[in-house]
């Protein structure tokens, strides 16, 4: 991929395993690239997924189709449902959970992409809810789903010419969402404010090439060029969970993934992806899905 912004996490799952080989059954995927646009944009068909708090440096719009998702964003959960569209703003912290499958249209605009047609791009901030919904707000959010379903369209079926047709919709959706569903915040010390983002993605990087091994304090603080105790309140203060917390709940999204496609017994699974502690895995688990993993497998295989 070629921008610079933090991926998106997606899970795609492969053929379920039968044995005990340390193979993974799943790959975290990136979200493509168009190379003639420079956006994010598919259709997703989720069976199941746990992406745990993150953030990209990119406008992200999730239209459901079909199913369910709950998104926690800046401490607020919330569960959407078909009909239903997500914008997360760049570099906004959030995490997404799917216990039954879903179809969406999964939408990113990269900042730098944005920044090129709009100026001080980073000082805009997007909102498609209101909570003084008016029937003219309601009319231009049916527009926006709609030019987003005839992005879809477009891409799925790739015709002759697909291109000029989807960039003609693509700039059509910018202009909509800028004029209808923006806003200007002028943020104060815009320069530490970029700073710590770069320092963030080198953190979470390295978490997430080496979650499946014990990552000490003092480790992850020099990967970041940080005193240890600095470290771990830079940590809480941009993900709202500490260090620990979060390499547990980067396991788990893994470890989740493997329980729906692949039949390996839980203690390989949890052998395979760092997670020692099983006592509390069990706890974090069933505060996440309220289900058991037995119970989890046993739901899948019944659908």
């Amino acid at each position: 991929m070629s921008s610079t912004h933090s991926p998106h996490l997606l899970f795609s799952p492969k053929k379920k395993s039968n044995n005990n080989e340390n193979n993974h059954s799943f790959s975290y995927e990136v979200i493509s690239t168009l190379e003639s646009t420079g956006v994010h944009f598919r259709t997703s068909i989720d069976p199941g997924s746990y992406v745990p708090a993150h953030l990209h440096h990119a406008i992200e719009i999730i239209y459901l189709l079909e199913g369910n998702l709950t998104v926690i964003m800046e401490s607020s959960v919330r569960e959407y449902h078909a009909g239903e569209c997500i914008l997360i703003n760049s570099d906004i912290i959030h995490s997404t959970k799917c216990t039954s499958p879903n179809k969406a249209i999964l939408f990113q605009i990269p900042l730098s992409f944005l920044s090129l047609y709009l100026p001080n791009a980073d000082q805009l901030v997007f909102n498609l809810e209101n909570p003084e919904e008016s029937a003219v707000r309601r009319t231009k959010l049916d527009i926006f789903k709609e030019t987003l379903v005839q992005m879809q369209i477009a891409n799925d079926i790739r015709p002759e010419g697909f291109i000029l047709r989807f960039n003609s919709l693509l700039f059509e959706i910018l202009f909509q969402l800028y004029h209808n569903f923006s806003i200007r915040v002028v943020h104060g010390n815009q320069t530490q404010r970029d700073k710590d983002r770069a320092r963030l993605d080198t953190i979470l990087n390295y978490i997430r090439q080496n979650y499946k091994q014990h990552i000490s304090i003092e480790e992850i603080a020099n990967v970041a060029y940080l005193q240890s105790g600095y470290f771990c309140r830079f940590f809480k203060k941009c993900m709202g969970i500490t260090f620990l917390e979060y390499q547990n709940e980067l396991r788990l999204s893994y470890i989740y993934q493997d329980i729906l496609s692949t039949d390996d017994s839980i203690k390989d699974i949890l052998e395979r992806h760092g997670f020692t502690n099983y006592k509390l895995f069990r706890r974090m688990f069933f505060e996440h899905f309220e289900m058991t993993p037995t119970e989890v497998r046993k739901n899948r295989n019944a659908t």
